[in-house]
């Protein structure tokens, strides 16, 4: 690792938020680490950050065992080095109301996006604390301020909330800042599995969405991983436990 360089990891990264946020690190100078459940899924984001210089990583993790996270890191540390940035935009959905979802519903969901985040952030936390110095940003949702039929969803989202402003209290003496970018509607591969669930066409749920939202426009993955860069940044060391919704209008 040359002098000055971060290692930033951001998880789900194959694809939407997560490999718009890994392009967008390796532009502010970090090498990345990508992980997904499929590293061969990660090729894409790997060329895209090596094709801006930077060192890229395409590492396997499920980020809801325990197991699996502790092997990512390590490999991560092997092969790049020791963490200063962790992402944690890995999620899933799993739609119903809760008269209809059952215990698997619910369970799953907490495990990836809530279990997930406690899990690499506990395992990346002990190198920067021994460094000094870490950038933890936590993806939530606007759905943590309820949503209907995603009870699991807003549930999890949350948490990750909960658990992000206790990481900026315990964190903060030791040169670490804990954040959450909270996203309102975004076009991505998810939201349009969720218009194909529905028996929708993607551009008619666009069009719905957007008629409810202040600035006239869906979000898009670059608007994400801009407000995660100003987190992840150097300049933002006095902010942490804070969420900032990038919704397209005035949320929280």
């Amino acid at each position: 690792m040359s002098e000055g360089t971060r290692i930033a990891v951001v998880t789900g990264a194959a694809r939407g938020i997560g490999a718009a946020i890994a392009e967008r690190l390796a532009r502010d100078g970090c090498d990345v680490a990508i992980l997904d459940l499929d590293a061969a899924a990660c090729a894409e984001t790997v060329a895209r950050v090596d094709a801006l210089g930077r060192r890229a990583l395409g590492v396997a993790v499920d980020v809801a065992d325990e197991g699996s996270v502790e092997r990512a890191v390590a490999s991560i540390e092997a092969a790049l080095g020791p963490p200063a940035v962790l992402v944690n935009n890995a999620g899933i959905l799993r739609e119903r109301t809760v008269a209809k979802m059952t215990l698997e519903d619910w369970q799953v969901v907490q495990d990836v996006n809530l279990r997930g985040v406690f899990l690499m952030c506990r395992a990346t936390q002990s190198g920067m604390r021994g460094r000094g110095h870490g950038r933890i940003v936590n993806l939530a949702s606007i759905a943590a301020l309820g949503a209907h039929g995603q009870a699991n969803y807003a549930a999890a989202k949350a948490g990750v909330i909960g658990l992000t402003k206790s990481l900026a209290l315990e964190l903060g003496k030791s040169g670490i800042t804990a954040n959450v970018v909270a996203p309102g509607f975004v076009v991505t591969p998810m939201t349009a599995g969720v218009a194909e669930r529905l028996g929708l066409s993607f551009d008619a749920m666009v069009a719905e969405v957007v008629r409810d939202i202040p600035v006239g426009r869906p979000g898009h993955p670059d608007d994400i991983a801009n407000a995660v860069s100003f987190f992840a940044d150097e300049r933002s060391s006095f902010v942490t436990g804070q969420v900032l919704y990038v919704a397209g209008g005035p949320k929280g």
